[in-house]
């Protein structure tokens, strides 16, 4: 708990004790859900729609497939330095003044990567496109705004459910669009939902952040409370490697889906997006269950299925059961893992300091993404024409299995503290 003589903190508990009144298209009030799913749906499709296109966007700009392949993890290093600013931001400026400004920039810049004439201009153009990570990370803040840990945890469930649904069906889109029309296809889409989702956030975002530090100076005077909390950091080390897997696939599933299996663009939009059905059934039951099982017993089970799924796979490669199917198919168990793992541990990392919670989302993210950019671009330089999965499989057991470690140091910390 934050210190009591702490005045955001008493302002945050009473607050709490109020459930918020929301409605539809009224910015007088707190968001819809939808909004808030929607908000992080388009940075989902910012950051894949276009993946099975790589290939093709490498023979267009006459480029390596490990120079296209910046586009991903360019993007993710720019979204995990966004987050360590736009958290902050929001904790002294307001939700919806962020949120509305990187909607904004992130249209620009997509218009900017449809114009762009050089694979240095498009990489420019699509690093500035990270900023849309304000939908991921302010929507957790709104959530925690709103309610409280156990029913953010369920909230947040729901809310990245459109982070689960856009990843399964956006490749598949951008596969089939890129064979009828070309790589562009991606980015108009993009752009036309870009305007769309900020004309829907103009409309129904009301201000959540209602109590703000007076100053700068003020804000970082608490940042101390969160970043000397070891129970932030245990559930940010538990984020951050769970998701590692995931971001490893981001940058390593394309090449190996087209130079390994031989998979079409369309064919790979199609299996790639198989883990975001497990993520989205991951979601759904952490929304269902996590208010009633705790979100640390929650993340044990995302855990453990995350784990479980990539050491199957890696015995089913070795045993020479090496398909497109098995591969994409095992990968349904990791998205199943993080879908259970990533909302509980992410309310937890908001719950340490609930009124810096803005800053809380944007560190925990940065950590996430930023280490995921680190993973991508490995696996990108690792997987080489004439190599197999191999990189890609010992990169994501690595992570899956610190993420396991940094789970067990939570539950034991909080069994001797009477937390659990």
């Amino acid at each position: 708990m934050a210190p009591v003589d702490n005045p955001a903190a008493a302002a945050y508990t009473r607050r709490m004790s109020m459930p918020p009144t929301v409605r539809f298209l009224d910015r007088t009030t707190p968001p819809h859900i939808m909004t808030l799913v929607l908000l992080s749906g388009l940075a989902a499709l910012a950051m894949n729609m276009f993946l099975p296109s790589l290939p093709s966007m490498t023979a267009y700009f006459d480029t390596e497939y490990g120079i296209m392949q910046l586009s991903v993890s360019l993007f993710l290093m720019g979204n995990a330095v966004l987050q360590l600013v736009l958290g902050p931001l929001s904790d002294r400026f307001g939700r919806r003044p962020v949120i509305l400004a990187s909607v904004a920039v992130f249209v620009l810049a997509t218009l900017g990567t449809l114009f762009a004439t050089t694979v240095e201009a498009f990489l420019a153009f699509r690093m500035c496109q990270a900023v849309v990570v304000a939908g991921i990370v302010l929507s957790r803040a709104v959530v925690r705004d709103m309610v409280d840990e156990s029913q953010s945890a369920s909230m947040i469930g729901y809310v990245t459910m459109g982070m689960a649904i856009v990843p399964m069906i956006a490749p598949v889109f951008g596969g089939l669009m890129d064979e009828l029309f070309g790589w562009q296809a991606s980015f108009v889409l993009m752009l036309v939902c870009g305007l769309a989702i900020l004309s829907l956030a103009w409309a129904d975002l009301g201000e959540t952040a209602t109590v703000r530090p007076a100053s700068f100076g003020a804000q970082l005077r608490g940042y101390p409370e969160l970043l000397t909390a070891r129970r932030f950091w245990s559930y940010c080390a538990a984020a951050t490697f769970a998701s590692g897997a995931f971001f490893t696939y981001l940058g390593g599933a394309p090449f190996v889906g087209t130079e390994v299996y031989g998979l079409s663009p369309a064919k790979l939009g199609l299996y790639f997006g198989a883990p975001a059905v497990g993520y989205a059934t991951g979601n759904y039951l952490s929304g269902r269950f996590s208010v009633r099982a705790g979100i640390n017993r929650m993340m044990l089970w995302g855990g453990i299925v995350n784990a479980g799924g990539l050491v199957g796979l890696t015995a089913a490669h070795f045993a020479g059961i090496a398909t497109a199917e098995v591969f994409f198919g095992f990968f349904v168990f990791v998205g199943l893992g993080n879908g259970l793992l990533l909302p509980n541990a992410t309310a937890g990392m908001l719950s340490v300091r609930p009124h810096l919670a803005g800053t809380a989302s944007g560190l925990g993210g940065a950590f996430m993404i930023g280490g995921g950019a680190a993973l991508a671009a490995l696996a990108g330089a690792l997987l080489r024409p004439g190599s197999g999965p191999e990189p890609l499989l010992a990169i994501t057991l690595a992570t899956a299995f610190a993420a396991l470690g940094a789970i067990a140091y939570t539950i034991a910390r909080a069994r001797r503290v009477g937390a659990l």
